[in-house]
């Protein structure tokens, strides 16, 4: 074709894994849909288990009150940096309940979790924590330290979700552990903006 000059580019395979040789120009990019997403489930985790292991570390060094008093505080850091990161990367803005939904969607930490959002409206929604690997673990400890960690943190986590996006969003538990009066979650909450 007249003007066309353009040379074709070489097919460039997308790997499954990184099982070859090493390469000196490796990006993320040369690897699969699937791959990727594999990648980001076991980061996903692997955050999960730091988490964990810092908690555990501190409560053996120094008690469960300092830990939780620690853990808190690296919430109210950590996942003020996530929603900006998330704001900025994809583009997520706006001051209603359903923004706050988006938010909880995309989070490093969703893929450990189990979860349904109910949106009622845009100002309003219900989340449903069917599986939670911190509050199972908890719970095979036999301590009974989700009567003090899942109503303190939880509410902790959440308020500073819902302020990312709106002051005014309301965080409300509806079942909160310890699991003594329900068993078809592990913990449910409302969100709720009135206007």
């Amino acid at each position: 074709m007249r003007g066309q000059n353009k040379q074709k580019e070489p097919d460039v395979k997308e790997l499954v894994d990184y099982s070859g040789n090493f390469d000196p120009h490796f990006s993320y990019e040369k690897f699969t849909k699937e791959t990727i997403i594999k990648l980001l489930k076991a980061y996903s985790e692997y955050m999960l288990r730091i988490d964990a292991f810092w908690y555990l570390t501190v409560m053996n060094k120094l008690g469960n009150d300092e830990a939780l008093d620690c853990d808190i505080k690296v919430w109210e850091k950590a996942k003020l940096w996530e929603m900006q990161t998330i704001s900025s990367i994809l583009n997520v803005h706006g001051d209603d309940v359903a923004t706050l939904m988006k938010y909880l969607q995309v989070t490093p930490w969703g893929p450990n979790y189990g979860r349904n959002i109910d949106l009622k409206n845009s100002n309003h929604a219900v989340l449903t924590m069917n599986f939670c690997p911190n509050l199972l673990s908890i719970e095979n400890e036999g301590t009974g330290r989700e009567k003090q960690l899942c109503p303190e943190v939880d509410p902790t986590v959440w308020s500073i979700m819902a302020h990312f996006s709106n002051p005014k969003i309301q965080v409300i538990p509806l079942k909160l552990p310890p699991r003594t009066d329900y068993s078809d979650c592990c913990c449910q909450w409302e969100f709720r903006l009135d206007i």
